[in-house]
């Protein structure tokens, strides 16, 4: 599985160590992922995601995760995400 965010798409950034002496080498900045499980109102159900602790921040300050799936750009969603932002909209549709 990719280092990368299910609800932003945040993924790995490259950059440099850069020693006292200012010697330059390549590095690589991770983002720091979490395996959490968030709940959903609408559906009453639970759903694993691999995300980063900002997305965790910014899906408590929207107000749960209906609400950030609501906003959210699908481009930006993995393939699993956007089958439960569907599965959300369809919910509060009907």
């Amino acid at each position: 599985m990719s280092r990368r965010c299910e609800l932003t798409g945040k993924g790995p950034m490259s950059g440099n160590n850069v020693s006292h002496a200012k010697n330059r080498t390549r590095r690589r900045f991770l983002p720091n992922l979490q395996d959490v499980t968030l709940k959903s109102d609408t559906l009453g159900r639970t759903f694993k995601f691999k995300i980063s602790n900002a997305a965790l921040r910014t899906v408590d300050h929207r107000g749960g995760l209906d609400a950030f799936m609501a906003k959210a750009k699908d481009v930006e969603l993995s393939a699993n995400a956007l089958k439960v932002k569907k599965e959300i909209a369809k919910a509060t549709a009907a």
